[in-house]
Parts: C-alpha cells; sequence; structure tokens
C-alpha cells in the first residue's frame, strides 16, 4: 500500500458551490486524512455586490465583486479544512439568458478543450483518486455549472488516472422537505408558478437513482460555517436562516451519482472512497 493519502478532487463553478453541495464530504474526509483540492472555475463577478446590489444595478462592480468573493472562498476553504485550492479564474457566466453568457473571456464562452487542459494539468499534478462535479445539466441548468460539467468530464478523457467519479445531485424527497422549510422561513414566499414548480419537480433524482449517500450530520456546523463565510450572497441568507440544528437536519446527507468507477464497490454506497481503503 502506498503511504500517498487519498486523494479528493471537487470541482466547482463559484465561490460558495464548494459549501453548498459538498462542504459537508470536503469536511468530513479532510478530517479523515484525505487531501481534499477544490478547484473554482470562475471568480464569482457575477454575484451579489456589498449591500445585495446586482448585476446590472449601478454600482454593481464585477471586479470588486469578485476580490470579495476570493477572500469569502479563503475562509470557506478554511473552515472546511480544504487542503488545497486552485483557482482557474474564469469571469462569471452568469444566469442563463444574462448578455454576461455572451462576453468574451466569460467561462461559458471559453472552449471546452482549453478549460479541460487545463484542468488535466491539475489532475496530472494532484492525481485524485475521487472527482466530484456536477451533472450534464450542472444540477439546475447554470451555464457554468454545465461548463463545469463539461471540462471535467472531457479532462478525464485525456489522463491516464482512474478515478471514482461522481456528479452531486439530491434526492426528489428532500427537495421536497427542501421547498416546506422554505416556505416556512418566508412566509411571504409566494407560491411557485405551474411551470416554475414542474421545473423545481424536476431537479434533483427520485431516492432509488442516488448511487452514494454520505453522512455528513458531524460536520453540519462547519458547513453551515463555510456558508455563512459567503453571506455576501443573498441565495445563502436563506441556509443561514434556518439556525443550526435545522441545517444539520436538512443538509446532514450529501447525495452523488457514481459515474465512473473500477473498484467495483457495491451500490448504494456511503462513503466516496469504499472499494479504494
Amino acid at each position: 500500500m502506498s503511504d500517498r493519502p487519498l486523494v479528493l478532487m471537487a470541482v466547482h463553478a463559484h465561490p460558495d458551490d464548494e459549501a453548498t453541495s459538498t462542504g459537508g464530504v470536503l469536511a468530513r474526509y479532510a478530517a479523515e486524512g484525505i487531501r481534499t483540492v477544490l478547484v473554482t472555475c470562475t471568480d464569482g463577478g457575477c454575484g451579489d455586490g456589498p449591500g445585495g446590489v446586482k448585476p446590472g444595478d449601478p454600482g454593481h462592480d464585477p471586479a470588486a465583486v469578485a476580490e470579495m468573493r476570493r477572500a469569502e472562498l479563503a475562509a470557506s476553504c478554511e473552515v472546511l479544512k480544504i487542503s488545497d485550492l486552485e483557482t482557474l479564474d474564469y469571469a462569471d457566466s452568469g444566469m442563463v439568458g444574462w448578455p454576461s453568457n455572451d462576453a468574451p473571456g466569460s467561462f461559458w464562452q471559453t472552449p471546452v478543450a482549453d478549460g479541460a487542459a487545463r484542468l488535466a494539468e491539475l489532475m496530472r499534478h494532484y492525481r485524485p483518486d475521487v472527482v466530484v462535479t456536477y451533472d450534464e445539466n450542472g444540477f439546475y441548468g447554470h451555464p457554468d455549472h454545465i461548463q463545469a460539467h463539461r471540462i471535467t468530464m472531457a479532462a478525464l478523457e485525456t489522463i491516464e488516472l482512474t478515478p471514482k467519479v461522481y456528479w452531486t445531485t439530491a434526492p426528489r424527497s428532500m427537495m421536497q422537505r427542501f421547498g416546506e422549510t422554505l416556505r416556512e422561513l418566508g412566509e411571504d414566499m409566494p407560491e411557485p408558478d405551474p411551470e416554475e414548480a414542474a421545473a423545481l419537480a424536476e431537479i434533483g433524482l427520485p431516492d432509488e437513482e442516488i448511487t452514494t449517500w454520505v453522512d455528513t450530520v458531524a460536520f453540519s456546523g462547519q458547513k453551515f460555517d463555510a456558508l455563512a463565510a459567503h453571506a455576501s450572497q443573498g441565495e445563502n441568507i436563506f441556509f443561514l436562516k434556518m439556525g443550526k440544528e435545522k441545517f444539520a437536519e436538512l443538509m446532514g446527507m450529501e447525495t452523488f451519482v457514481r459515474v465512473k468507477d473500477t473498484t467495483g464497490a457495491p451500490v448504494p454506497e456511503n462513503d466516496l472512497f469504499a472499494g479504494l481503503r
């Protein structure tokens, strides 16, 4: 057996994505002595500015937002005890249909082969045993999440390594509980219109299609604090409003679909490193 520690690499689109869907596994595996490598593809410049100012509004400065979010990302990595942070620093492409999707230099406009070549170089350097990213729809259709998926899968095709590969997901049962909690927290939240509700119902997977359920309840406090480090971003506020106890209950299990494997470990599994140790 090699003395080299096992390595987890998570490829995410923006500063704060690491905390939302993988904060628990990053903290858990770091505590187990596994080397945790986070690759953040964009600078987050299309996020909220100070005081919640939105992109396109007067006073929104993408460069200043990116700088603020880089500091928040460093704080989140500290909380989660992430071993190594790599930032590709592509310009944030913004949500679907935003003009920033078409901006030269945005992640969405970057040729997949170019992003994949940079990521493959990092994979050769860190030699991950497990790689985690999004599915082909970027979990909910965000252009930068889709692009992170594309460059990850393309990079894996060009390297000699054969890590286990996972896509993040959420069980539909949890998404339903999540929606109920949101309504409890925001009494004035309107019911989504039927089209929106149908789209939301398609996010995640039926429970029986999920291959990997990792219990991270013991690390949900760290995950909460990592999200709190990104408190400038309005979409994180409802997580923080829950308080740590409710957060642990709702966010203490992280779920994945295993898409590449050479270990033969049976599924469903409760460990991304099943078959590797």
